[in-house]
């Protein structure tokens, strides 16, 4: 698999620098980082993720998978957690090439794919699945784009549109096909989580949430947790920690402060949950997640 990515990998080379880059590719993302840098991501999107370098666990329903080269990541929710680099081999960082998903042109081409007979319908948020040749080597001539950026208006979205039907064709074509209807579950449950998203610092209503997505308490709570692991408040408390977060890196906040913005009533609360998730105090994380930015072989 290492000789099968060496193009992959020149490719990233050439055009992603360390941390995250958005390519001239519409929705295409580059990651290069060590494990500390990736905390820095902590949401899945609608997305289909291949690492090229590395591997990391991801935990779906409380059970943490490890996904590396061999396989891809098919998120249909964005989630709030993501799992740990576990190795890059001689200190070399952890990349992933990710692909935001159009939801229009996968409904467009599902259309034109047949779908399979045996492959069962997923009721988890993030699916992982072995990769096939043809799917690598359309990830490799859509990579290849960067280096020809006068050729992507032309020829990215029919590469796009490859890697998709690839994808379809895949055992996981049943969860792309949810992802893209409008109606069902799935998409009920994306209504959710934008919801909540859109909410994060206001106390939880479950009833105003039932109202936005069109289900009944016991549906929400059944079909919410079986797609994120999460129950709804739990899912609006790690989006508050991964705000305060992202706030307390972004500049000088003092931790109460940012408690209060996000929703919390007791900053004294903020900093058990936040320490609880992140392994370290406010103050201690930020600190340490600073310093290894700065210094990135040390970790």
């Amino acid at each position: 698999m290492t000789d099968a990515l060496a193009p992959h990998l020149g490719i990233v080379h050439r055009h992603a620098p360390p941390g995250l880059t958005l390519t001239s590719i519409p929705r295409l993302e580059i990651r290069v980082g060590h494990e500390t840098d990736a905390k820095g991501l902590p949401l899945y999107r609608s997305m289909v993720c291949f690492i090229l370098q590395g591997s990391r666990y991801v935990a779906i329903n409380d059970d943490p998978r490890r996904y590396d080269a061999e396989h891809y990541i098919i998120s249909a929710i964005e989630l709030p957690r993501i799992g740990p680099v576990v190795d890059t081999g001689g200190g070399q960082p952890y990349i992933v090439a990710s692909l935001v998903l159009d939801l229009g042109l996968l409904a467009e081409v599902a259309s034109i794919v047949p779908p399979g007979s045996s492959t069962a319908p997923s009721s988890e948020g993030v699916t992982i699945n072995p990769i096939t040749r043809p799917l690598r080597d359309t990830l490799l001539r859509l990579l290849s784009l960067l280096d020809t950026p006068d050729d992507i208006p032309g020829l990215a979205p029919m590469v796009e549109r490859e890697l998709l039907y690839r994808l379809l064709q895949g055992p996981q074509g049943r969860v792309l096909r949810q992802i893209a209807r409008p109606e069902g579950a799935l998409s009920q449950i994306r209504r959710a989580v934008d919801w909540i998203r859109d909410n994060s610092n206001a106390r939880l209503r479950i009833g105003a949430l039932c109202d936005a997505t069109g289900m009944s308490r016991a549906s929400l709570h059944r079909h919410f947790l079986a797609m994120t692991g999460l129950t709804p408040l739990q899912y609006q408390k790690q989006i508050r920690l991964i705000n305060a977060r992202h706030l307390l890196l972004g500049g000088d906040h003092r931790a109460s402060d940012v408690a209060f913005s996000v929703g919390y009533e007791s900053a004294s609360q903020f900093s058990r949950e936040y320490s609880r998730q992140f392994g370290a105090p406010p103050a201690r994380d930020v600190r340490q997640i600073r310093q290894t930015i700065s210094n990135p072989t040390s970790s």
